[in-house]
């Protein structure tokens, strides 16, 4: 059978399924189960910037309001200890899953400009973080900002937080670069050591009955992955950030197959949330027997086979096939 063992983020890992940020992070049994029934690696949620940024904001409102009370109003000032400002929640809940869990515990931070916050990368680190995914959910609605503008300011991101940690940075990107190679070689110059490929876009529906929006997680499905795979296939063999695939993983064919486009881990939680720990223990057996049954000994000799770069027919990746399918889709 092929062996599993894998290097990510200078990693040791058992498996190359990890445990991908979400609500999980919260149910210790749970994550146990999945450690349990196969998983390399854990993902906590993602810390946000607006989330620091509106602790912080609410501690300086509150003291600026009684500061001129009086003249002995500097007296009566709360000690900052009254403040849970920051990361100390989270760095409690991580050193918790650190002695807990025997599979390396990755954090996760959220943010889109570059600012104090990150500073709490190092507190994280500090409380045993073996890694940090950098989530750069970025949504552009204001007409004047550029592109341009946006990468640059991702960019900046990246790089403020690479140089707060001595621990690898991971960068979880979106789908929606008009040139995806050229903003990875930024993330690469800035510091980077992986990617995740790609983050799931909170997508509020609308609720025409109340005429509102609705607010649900909805679950991705294997249909998202080809989106995933095309992505990797493009990256691998030029850089030499590590991938890893998030979204659509619900079977080993899945797993497989973004092992095969590049992937160095793949991340799920669907198929979990849907399913329970179980899942990942199926989807293991799964595609431990395709990639052995395709005569891969190691993941090290499977990965990036049928990249843009070592595909037998890389035409498939480019756009000339695109107008071949819509001839052919009968």
């Amino acid at each position: 059978m092929t062996e599993l063992t894998t290097r990510w983020l200078e990693l040791e890992l058992r498996s190359p399924l990890v445990v991908g940020a979400s609500p999980l992070t919260d149910d210790l049994d749970a994550l146990k189960a999945c450690v349990e029934a196969g998983a390399g690696a854990v993902v906590m949620h993602s810390l946000f910037e607006e989330q620091l940024v509106a602790e912080q904001m609410a501690a300086h409102r509150f003291i600026d309001s009684r500061i001129n009370m009086d003249a002995e109003a500097r007296s009566f000032f709360p000690e900052s200890e009254v403040f849970e400002m920051g990361s100390g929640s989270y760095c409690r809940r991580l050193e918790l899953l650190r002695n807990a869990l025997d599979v390396p515990v990755i954090a996760s931070l959220n943010g889109i400009s570059p600012g104090g916050w990150t500073q709490h990368a190092r507190e994280l680190e500090q409380a045993g973080a073996q890694a940090i995914e950098l989530n750069l959910y970025d949504l552009a609605t204001d007409p004047s900002d550029t592109a341009d503008s946006l990468e640059q300011r991702q960019l900046a991101v990246v790089q403020s937080v690479v140089e707060q940690v001595n621990i690898p940075v991971s960068v979880k990107l979106s789908p929606f670069y008009s040139a995806l190679p050229a903003f990875v070689a930024g993330v690469e110059a800035a510091g980077a050591r992986g990617l995740v490929l790609f983050n799931r876009f909170y997508q509020p529906d609308m609720d025409l009955d109340e005429l509102s929006l609705s607010r649900e997680v909805v679950l991705s499905s294997s249909a998202e992955l080809p989106l995933r795979l095309h992505g990797m296939a493009t990256l691998f063999g030029r850089t030499t950030l590590e991938m890893a695939a998030s979204g659509g993983v619900h079977n080993g064919d899945d797993a497989a197959k973004a092992i095969l486009s590049g992937a160095t881990a793949v991340q799920v939680v669907s198929a979990v949330l849907a399913e329970g720990p179980q899942a990942l223990a199926r989807v293991t057996e799964e595609m431990k027997r395709r990639l052995s049954g395709m005569g891969y000994g190691s993941l090290a000799e499977a990965r990036g086979v049928l990249s843009l770069e070592n595909a037998p027919n890389a035409q498939a990746w480019e756009r000339l096939n695109y107008a071949r399918l819509l001839h052919g889709w009968k």
